[in-house]
This record gives C-alpha cells, structure tokens and sequence, in this order.
C-alpha cells in the first residue's frame, strides 16, 4: 500500500503544480484609476497581492508583493512648474549612500529613472499630464527577485498612463 502511495504521490504532486502555475498564469491582472487624478495602471495582481492603506489624501495607492517588491502610483500637482529635466535632476538629490541611477530618459513629457537604492531595484516613471499634473509610477524589489520582475517591469510602464 505504501509502494503504491508513492507511486501516485509523484503524478499527483506534478499535476498539482502545473495546475497551480496555470491558475497564477491566468489570474486577471488589476486595473487602477486614481479618482483624483485620473492615473491608470494595470499590474498582476497576483505578484503585487497585497493592497497598501490608500493614502489619506485620496492622490494614490500601493501594493506590496509577499517577496518584497512594492509598486505604487499616485498623482500630484507640478507645484514648483518643474521641466521633465528639473524634475529628472531632483529625483536625484539628497537619495542616500547606495542610490545609483543606471539609467535615466527625459522626454518633452516624461521622465524614467532606474537603478540601485541599496539592495533594491527601482523603476520611477513620471508623466506629465494636463492641468500640471505629474503621474507618478514607482516598482522597487529586490535585487536577488531582479530577473523575475524584469520582466513585469515593461508591461506595467507601458499601461501607465494619465490625463
């Protein structure tokens, strides 16, 4: 009886596996719309699976991932009338000892910025939008998760969007 426990124990362990990875593959992903703003994001919900306390101020929202990545997106004013450049150029002040921009593209409306906070990857894209409002995105993980959210990086820039 043992024997044959452990002759179907392998079977059944695969299938569960693969059913397990089919149903994460095919979990809807999340649509965000800041009501504030009008910032929109889509992301897999089932990476960044647990929703953050949404700001007191209603201008956005995060998600923490159960292996230490964190997106968030929010909007804001361009209270200080700042270019894509300015804005650039103060993202980069005052980040602490192990901040590294390793790349960094400023559009006529946008800005990216990536790179290294310590033992973290970051991604921060900002758009400028209408009504001098900047919309703002920002992926952070850890750099040993750098493959796996490499590859969500992209997608979830590409579905940024605002006003």
């Amino acid at each position: 009886m043992r024997r044959l426990a452990r002759i179907f124990a392998g079977p059944a362990l695969a299938g569960a596996l693969f059913f397990g990875a089919l149903s994460v593959a095919f979990a809807e992903p999340v649509r965000y719309a800041n009501p504030r703003y009008g910032t929109t994001v889509t992301f897999p919900g089932e990476v960044f699976s647990l929703p953050q306390p949404p700001s007191e101020n209603g201008d956005g929202m995060s998600w923490a991932a159960p292996d230490g990545g964190f997106l968030a997106v929010w909007g804001m004013y361009n209270a200080l009338g700042q270019t894509p450049e300015e804005y650039a150029d103060r993202e980069n002040e005052n980040q602490g000892p192990g901040y590294q921009v390793t790349y960094r593209r400023v559009a006529k409306d946008w800005v990216v910025l990536s790179g290294y906070d310590g033992g973290e990857v970051f991604y921060k894209r900002f758009e400028f939008g209408a009504e001098d409002v900047v919309h703002a995105l920002l992926i952070r993980y850890p750099k040993a998760r750098k493959a796996a959210y490499d590859r969500l990086v992209g997608p979830i820039a590409e579905s940024f969007d605002g006003p």
